[in-house]
């Protein structure tokens, strides 16, 4: 992983390859953003003329490069777009700094070392600091386990190494915020990585076991207690919903719990529940083949939670976790679920299956039941679960729904500090009728009309009453199939992982 240093050098000095500044839109056209003072000073009247003469127009992720010609030891400088210019006092909002971070060091692949002063001078800077340094290693992320070639310009596969060192350039790199702030910054991307990396990874490297391993080692080297249940347990558990959607595939599913003691001070028990289809085919409601093409992001939901509990755990926040990730792979087979078939869940439920590709809410809701039965204070589940998540709010959205107004604006709220977009979303009441089934308790599966929000009311079926529930969906979020953009790579994105640290930090705090 790319390192992270602050450093008090001077930007105009800092021995590095590349040097990123920041440029906004202010009310007479391109200004400086803070930080880059000694910059400008180098370059004399020259900076900004000759930035506004490359088409630099301050709009937020834009980057242009520079050479400096000597005026700084630095040979090239960028500069990043931040949008418009705050007002007289104000700080720039910190998913802007990320973005801006991650778009610059994104830009800068090829290079070993850059510096950063952006935007972190004058006032509290240590936010500022955090959201720099998080973007900044997302944007050096790079998934290249199964390439054997870097790739070169004449192949037109120009594939340059990530940034290997990154240079915080601040007034005091002692500061004591400014170090926790990097720490955080640091963890909270290793725990995205971690994610991203999960999602990409092909479903032949990944079943449920090796899923279920990973969980393990990654959460067990935090402090975090691991406990794996196979298919023998998961029968004898009653968890008929993963048994059943895991039982046309070779490959067993699998249900992993992870459990942290925030140790003293720790008032709140939160419990977390992540989807973990490891690749999604259908089953014998076989999906469109160009519908496949992307079903290894199935398993979003727990890579979120896997990623999110070990920071948590590694950054040591006062809260108590218990974490229920099912995991399976649903494959069509003579073994498979057929529609039509009745499975019984952990909590007794009856679920009469219309729609095998509605596989993602019966594992989640057999763990959900698992996670009440621990009477949690909340219960948060997160999934890749309905394409109706896309229609309504689009690809880079999550929508959120729960039993508790309060928490789900406290969700939406976090997950905005945190920097990922999501939506409040209700559950109607008039909708739960479709989820009617003539031979059992439920069907998987309503109408078309509001399928993100009938998913959302199967689920509730699961919830103890009396235990503050949320959902969030992250169908869209989770994968980027469009080009990379600020922080945000093609492929897996690690969505909700910040979300539910932030969370577990409000919860802490």
């Amino acid at each position: 992983m790319t390192s992270l240093t602050l450093s008090s050098a001077s930007a105009s000095t800092a021995k590095v390859d590349a040097l990123v500044i920041g440029v906004a839109r202010g009310p007479k056209g391109l200004v400086l953003a803070p930080g880059s003072d000694g910059v400008a000073e180098a370059f004399g009247k020259g900076l900004l003329p000759a930035l506004t003469g490359l088409g630099a127009t301050g709009r937020a992720d834009e980057v242009t490069r520079l050479a400096t010609l000597g005026a700084t030891t630095a040979p090239v400088l960028v500069a990043v777009g931040l949008g418009d210019l705050p007002a007289k006092g104000g700080a720039f909002d910190a998913e802007l700094l990320r973005r801006a971070a991650g778009a610059a060091v994104r830009a800068l692949a090829g290079s070993k070392k850059a510096a950063l002063a952006l935007a972190t001078s004058g006032g509290e800077i240590a936010p500022a600091v955090r959201a720099v340094g998080e973007g900044a290693l997302l944007g050096a992320y790079s998934f290249d386990r199964y390439r054997t070639t870097a790739g070169d310009l004449s192949s037109g596969t120009d594939r340059r190494e990530p940034v290997a060192e990154l240079l915080l350039l601040v007034p005091d790199a002692k500061d004591r915020g400014l170090v926790a702030a990097v720490r955080r910054a640091e963890i909270v991307a290793r725990g995205v990585r971690l994610a991203r990396d999960l999602v990409n990874t092909p479903p032949s490297d990944l079943h449920p076991v090796e899923l279920a391993e990973i969980a393990s080692s990654q959460a067990g080297a935090a402090g975090v207690d691991v406990e794996v249940l196979d298919v023998k347990a998961l029968v004898k558990g009653g968890f008929g919903g993963i048994v059943g959607v895991g039982q046309g595939s070779a490959h067993g599913p699998r249900l992993v719990h992870l459990s942290y003691r925030g140790g003293k001070g720790s008032s709140t028990k939160l419990a977390l529940v992540g989807k973990g289809i490891t690749f999604d085919s259908g089953g014998i409601s076989l999906k469109p083949a160009a519908s496949m093409e992307e079903m290894k992001s199935d398993m979003g939901g727990a890579a979120a939670v896997i990623a999110a509990v070990t920071a948590i755990a590694e950054l040591g926040l006062a809260v108590d976790v218990e974490a229920w990730v099912p995991m399976a792979e649903n494959m069509p087979s003579g073994t498979a679920i057929r529609p039509s078939d009745v499975l019984t869940f952990r909590n007794g439920t009856t679920v009469e299956v219309n729609n095998t590709d509605a596989e993602g809410r019966l594992i989640l809701a057999d763990a959900i039941a698992r996670a009440c039965e621990d009477s949690p204070d909340i219960v948060i589940d997160v999934a890749t679960l309905t394409g109706a998540q896309l229609v309504a709010l689009g690809s880079r959205t999550t929508g959120v729904m729960g039993n508790d107004d309060a928490l789900r604006t406290s969700i939406v709220d976090a997950a905005g500090r945190a920097g990922e977009a999501s939506w409040p979303m209700p559950l109607p009441p008039e909708l739960r009728k479709g989820l009617d089934s003539d031979i059992a308790d439920l069907v998987n599966t309503g109408p078309r009309e509001g399928g993100m929000l009938t998913a959302g009311l199967f689920l509730q079926e699961f919830v103890t009453e009396g235990v503050r529930w949320a959902h969030l969906d992250i169908a869209g979020p989770a994968y980027n199939s469009a080009e990379p953009y600020g922080y945000t790579p093609h492929g897996g994105t690690g969505a909700a992982v910040r979300t539910f640290v932030q969370v577990a930090e409000d919860l802490a705090g």
